[in-house]
């Protein structure tokens, strides 16, 4: 009786009763590190939210939802526009030097995984708010899995309007993306149980790996949560790039964000080998390809440049260079946005100061469907690829037939132009966020860089991107505030947002 309570209550008040819960996380760290305080500010606020959750719970307990589509949408935006507006309160009693709103927009950039930091010193920050910063992007990360899977999915949304539906039917026949089997509790508890330990997995392990190479616990949990959730965020008080511990760990992390070029090891309802699904996994393919590419290119441009300067070549240094273009192009492609030790050798060998436009087109072009990673998404270009490629072969062979089943017919056609529809929808966000910007005063190029970071929710970029650094502390009031708007119709993606104003999902 208690479980069916449990399962009809909205879905705001599990997710505001998880955030609750994590607070305990940094309350315990900071209890046993010696930081009483913070750790008590922490259990005080855990303890304050549970209560209004449990008053929430208790007030919307008979509410029972009519339509489950709009209410998971919106539930969406407001868990992204709303949570973090919770995540905010201990940050800001922990720091009283900043704001609320400059604490709100420093978790907004948490839970979307963008990554954007208002703090440009590090050290301004307690090691037990670094672990906050960190958990939340973790949190975030695997709250877009699972909305992925139990709320994009069935309703076509988030990538999931491109792939085959042969992947949606799989879901819903064991009931993980069914909206008329079950309500809306049991099916995301369904999902959350079958996800949850892959992830807690995946990052448990890769943080095992790296405290094998330093012996910083806390930076290396930061690390391996940012990673699997791809937000970049690091609490190393010089940044990732400067931490030093050699080239292990970031090969370590480069194996590990594989994981946000494919959705493949997060289907655990699949009755197909991993290995098998891996091996034909057509987003793996091309995001492995990219990161052979990019480094290549660069790699080979040093050359090119030589010359006409009678250069000897040095294997060790060529060797450096390229494990750093290879490892940045991986993160940035991932929207991670961490970068190499070795970032400034590649930049160095290929004679490119700042190849700003390899990382920003990188960003945007994003990882996996169904991922942790932002961006357009790698199976939506492959959609307009394989359509062109097919536009071609019908120049030569007019009435050929295209595909081998109608799966593949499916993909080229209305995959390409859903697909098409999409980049042109995030063509005209990205201007209406350039010009947002613009009107706070940013110039052409920071309003530029700013908008990519934002929508590609890899907050890094304005890092790397530009001659000067861009600090995101430094922004004004209103640029603050449309860097927030931002980030989060980056990660819900204009789709989801557009669909909000479908008819459809109003009517009764």
């Amino acid at each position: 009786m208690w479980e069916e309570r449990l399962l009809k209550l909205p879905f705001y008040v599990f997710l505001m009763g998880m955030g609750s819960l994590s607070m305990l996380v940094p309350a315990v760290y900071g209890l046993a590190s010696g930081a009483v305080e913070l750790g008590g500010l922490f259990a005080f606020c855990a303890g304050l939210f549970a209560f209004l959750t449990t008053l929430i719970a208790l007030a919307s307990n008979s509410r029972v939802p009519q339509l489950q589509g709009r209410n998971h949408l919106l539930t969406l935006l407001a868990g992204f526009a709303l949570l973090p507006a919770m995540f905010a309160v201990p940050f800001y009693q922990a720091l009283p030097a900043t704001t609320y709103f400059n604490a709100y927009v420093e978790m907004t950039s948490a839970f979307t995984t963008t990554g954007a930091t208002l703090f440009d010193d590090p050290s301004r920050l307690s090691p037990v708010l670094h672990l906050w910063r960190g958990l939340v992007g973790w949190m975030g990360g695997f709250f877009m899995l699972v909305s992925a899977v139990a709320i994009l999915a069935p309703l076509n949304l988030g990538g999931f309007d491109v792939i085959a539906s042969a992947d949606i039917r799989e879901a819903r026949g064991k009931g993980v993306a069914q909206y008329s089997s079950s309500g809306a509790g049991r099916r995301l508890l369904r999902t959350t149980v079958l996800l949850f330990p892959t992830y807690l997995g995946l990052t448990a392990t890769l943080w095992l790996l790296l405290m094998t190479q330093s012996v910083a616990p806390l930076e290396n949990l930061v690390h391996a949560m940012s990673t699997l959730s791809t937000s970049g965020i690091s609490a190393h008080p010089q940044g990732f790039a400067d931490q030093n511990t050699g080239y292990v760990s970031e090969v370590m992390i480069f194996v590990f964000l594989a994981v946000a070029l494919t959705r493949q090891p997060f289907r655990p309802t699949s009755s197909i080998p991993l290995a098998r699904r891996l091996f034909e996994d057509i987003e793996l393919r091309m995001g492995l390809l990219l990161v052979l590419i990019v480094p290549t290119a660069l790699f080979l441009r040093h050359w090119f440049g030589a010359l006409e300067v009678d250069e000897l070549v040095n294997f060790r240094a060529a060797l450096v260079a390229f494990w750093g273009a290879m490892f940045t192009t991986m993160s940035f492609l991932t929207t991670t946005g961490f970068e190499s030790q070795a970032w400034d050798q590649a930049r160095d060998w290929s004679g490119l100061a700042t190849p700003g436009i390899v990382v920003l087109g990188l960003a945007l072009l994003g990882g996996g469907v169904a991922t942790t990673a932002g961006g357009v998404k790698l199976l939506r270009a492959f959609a307009l690829y394989a359509h062109g490629m097919r536009e071609m072969d019908r120049l030569v062979h007019p009435n050929s037939i295209g595909g081998s089943g109608l799966g593949n017919r499916q993909f080229r056609r209305e995959g390409a132009y859903l697909a098409w529809i999409f980049f042109m929808l995030f063509a005209l966000s990205l201007a209406l966020v350039v010009m947002a910007f613009a009107i706070t005063g940013e110039d052409l190029e920071h309003a530029m860089t700013l908008a990519i970071a934002a929508l590609s929710t890899t907050g890094p970029v304005a890092q790397i991107a530009l001659d000067v650094p861009l600090s995101y502390g430094e922004l004004s009031t209103g640029a603050k505030a449309v860097l927030s708007g931002a980030m989060i119709l980056g990660r819900l993606e204009t789709l989801v947002i557009i669909a909000l104003f479908n008819p459809e999902f109003w009517r009764r």
